[in-house]
């Protein structure tokens, strides 16, 4: 059992950036890959960002490549996603999941409680 915790959401205008952490409990947060997805008002949930296990593989929604960077710390249960040059669509509830390595929410079994970015234009 993992549980995830998402931190880091707030506001931000066009152009700044923001970094969501999510800390994982459990002793085997370190054997699951972990992904980011996003929800906006409306919208169906969407990938964002996926990395291995290991972090030595990761993966981007083509929205996101170049601008966000995701990144792990299996000494400290936590992951993180480095947001820059953001933008108004980029304004969602994001997720942060663990689960087998992909870009599809059926393959990640535990999910966080979600956390706000809102983008202002």
């Amino acid at each position: 059992q993992v549980q995830l915790v998402e931190s880091g959401g707030g506001l931000v205008q066009a152009g700044g950036s923001l970094k969501l952490s999510c800390a994982a409990s459990g002793r085997t947060f370190r054997t699951y890959a972990m992904g980011w997805f996003r929800q906006a008002p409306g919208k169906q949930r969407e990938f964002v960002a996926a990395i291995s296990w290991s972090g030595s593989n990761t993966d981007y929604a083509d929205s996101v490549k170049g601008r966000f960077t995701f990144s792990r710390d299996n000494a400290k249960n936590t992951v993180y996603l480095q947001m820059n040059s953001l933008k108004p669509e980029d304004t969602a509830v994001y997720y942060c999941a663990a689960g087998d390595y992909g870009d599809t929410a059926g393959r990640y079994d535990y999910w966080g409680q979600g956390t706000q970015v809102t983008v202002s234009s």
